[in-house]
């Protein structure tokens, strides 16, 4: 059930004093009514309420896509909504997480007041948080947006075998097929209390593909930083080989177009670059990035893997002698480098994307985030979730494999000098940080994201704390709550830039922008309406499959990549 909405409240004080987590109590909330005995309906009466309800969602949709504002009693226009009652983890300026019983105001997209006992407010939607705990919304900055139709097929793959049943398959998709993946991947992040992702955007083999994507993102209300990605295409399935023209001629055009018209969506929708492409010839890439910088697109993100599954080159040290290596780039995994190359990230005030799950799973090496190997690089370090199609799109589970991963190869270190760890080596408010406060500094956008506080900017997620998984840690200590404990399904409201985008536990319908009207066949979509479309869509792309043999994709991206098949081993 959703937190319901009120209009007055029974505070029991007008002050509330700052708390350590284990004095931590939640506010009591008493039922006083029954609810309504089960009823029993016939096929005739469910069609009627899901009717019901598709034009209730019709009707509210204008306010969730911030089409339309609640009026306030002096005559101005705003959207409010005061989350009441709720446990709230509040960052101080040295990153320590307080748990705080406090209300928030939220005005538009701002967060306009944090405090105890705020009195009603005209005009707003009143949210009752009463054994809810409110975190920041958590920042992905690394992930392939577009790969949904994929889910389930890396489960025991490597990433040489991820290349040719994944990435290359960019390729393989039609217009179709990105809207739908986009927004399914879209939809399967915010689900889980992302709010802001930096997508890594690699499936630009047609031209167009970056504007359909981008507006499938807008659509879905997730606020997402999209970087645009020079993808080399597949020139021919069979036999195997890669499109010899490396850069699309579109490509630098739509670069300039996109840059030149962003941002998106209110704001929530803004462009990058996204840049593998470090053969190329010098100028060639400078031209690239000075064509991105001069039309706004300031951040920039790159892979960096140094193993025998790629290659040794020294990407880090590359983009660095090119002048490259600065505060607005994020480098994506960063396994394998030596540790002048890791220094040269924090001494250069870059930033450093761990996606614990693939990278674990496929070869690239240990993550680089709470690693005790390179100290200095932690305070540049923040989470992607990578590839969708691989795990779950959690940035919590993220935070959590990262942790005892972490914690597992210091112990082990220890256990195998015939001593004993005397201490915990990371805390669970390390992990938070890496997918709140430092994942907002990776983006550069501390003073708006990545932590609450008066005047950032309304992204919020709220876990139901009333449940099997979270009941009594959440009393006890609410970052470890969410850490250790949580599950997606105690997601249970999601809030972007001020709009409510997954409310008691259920994503919230969105309006489709009228130019993938041909696409959608409709103005509004739930849920439903999207995976019935990727279930058609999936089917569609292993029919294309068909003409493919994986063994010759494998071995033509080998080939691409210049891996040294001797050094691979079972």
């Amino acid at each position: 059930m959703c937190c319901g909405s009120s209009s007055s409240s029974s505070q029991t004080s007008s002050k509330v004093k700052r708390r350590n987590v284990s004095q931590l109590s939640f506010t009591p909330y008493e039922k006083t009514t029954e609810g309504p005995a089960p009823v029993m309906y016939t096929a005739e009466k469910y069609e009627d309420l899901k009717k019901a309800r598709e034009a209730a969602n019709r009707r509210w949709a204008p306010i969730y896509d911030g089409s339309a504002m609640q009026a306030s009693v002096n005559g101005t226009s705003a959207r409010r909504l005061l989350l009441r009652g709720g446990t709230v983890l509040i960052h101080d300026e040295s990153d320590n997480v307080e748990a705080l019983q406090r209300d928030i105001l939220i005005e538009n997209n701002r967060i306009v007041k944090v405090a105890s006992n705020i009195d009603n407010v005209a005009g707003a939607e009143v949210i009752e948080c009463d054994y809810k705990i409110i975190s920041p919304g958590f920042i992905d900055t690394h992930h392939h947006l577009w790969q949904t139709q994929l889910k389930g097929r890396h489960a025991n793959q490597l990433l040489l075998d991820y290349m040719p049943s994944g990435a290359v398959q960019a390729s393989n998709y039609t217009r179709e097929d990105l809207y739908w993946g986009q927004l399914g991947g879209c939809f399967e992040a915010i689900n889980a209390g992302t709010t802001t992702v930096v997508d890594h955007s690699h499936v630009n083999t047609f031209e167009g593909a970056a504007s359909t994507a981008i507006s499938a993102t807008v659509s879905s209300g997730l606020r997402s930083v999209y970087g645009y990605c020079p993808t080399i295409r597949v020139g021919s399935w069979s036999p195997f080989e890669m499109n010899s023209e490396l850069i699309a001629s579109w490509t630098l055009q739509e670069i300039q177009d996109l840059g030149t018209k962003a941002p998106f969506g209110d704001g929530r929708v803004t462009m990058g670059l996204a840049f593998d492409l470090w053969f190329l010839p010098e100028q060639v890439v400078q031209d690239i990035f000075q064509r991105a910088r001069d039309v706004g697109m300031e951040l920039a993100t790159t892979h960096a893997v140094r193993n025998h599954q790629m290659n040794m080159n020294d990407v880090i040290q590359q983009v660095k002698n090119q002048g490259l290596l600065d505060h607005r780039m994020i480098v994506s995994h960063a396994n394998g480098y030596p540790a002048e190359s890791i220094k040269a990230i924090a001494d250069t005030g870059a930033h450093i994307s761990s996606t614990p799950s693939t990278e674990m799973q496929m070869g690239l090496g240990d993550p680089m985030c709470l690693s005790s190997d390179y100290p200095t690089a932690q305070a540049q370090s923040s989470l992607g979730i990578d590839c969708h199609s691989n795990q779950a799109s959690s940035i919590v589970y993220e935070m959590r494999l990262a942790l005892q991963a972490a914690r597992a190869k210091h112990n082990q270190r220890l256990i195998d000098q015939e001593v004993a760890p005397g201490h915990i080596s990371n805390t669970v408010q390390d992990a938070f940080n890496l997918g709140t406060i430092q994942g907002a500094r990776a983006i550069g956008r501390q003073d708006e994201l990545g932590s609450i506080m008066e005047g950032k900017l309304a992204d919020l997620v709220i876990f139901d704390a009333n449940t099997p998984e979270l009941l009594c840690a959440a009393e006890q200590d609410p970052v470890a709550a969410i850490v250790l404990h949580s599950s997606i399904s105690n997601v249970d409201t999601v809030i972007i830039d001020g709009i409510v985008r997954k409310r008691g536990g259920k994503l919230v319908d969105v309006k489709v922008e009228e130019k993938m009207g041909d696409i959608a066949g409709q103005e509004y979509l739930g849920w439903g309406d999207v995976a019935k479309a990727m279930r058609k869509s999936r089917l569609e792309i292993l029919e294309r499959e068909k003409k493919q043999s994986f063994k010759e994709l494998k071995h033509g991206v080998m080939k691409t990549l210049q891996v040294d098949e001797s050094k691979l081993r079972d």
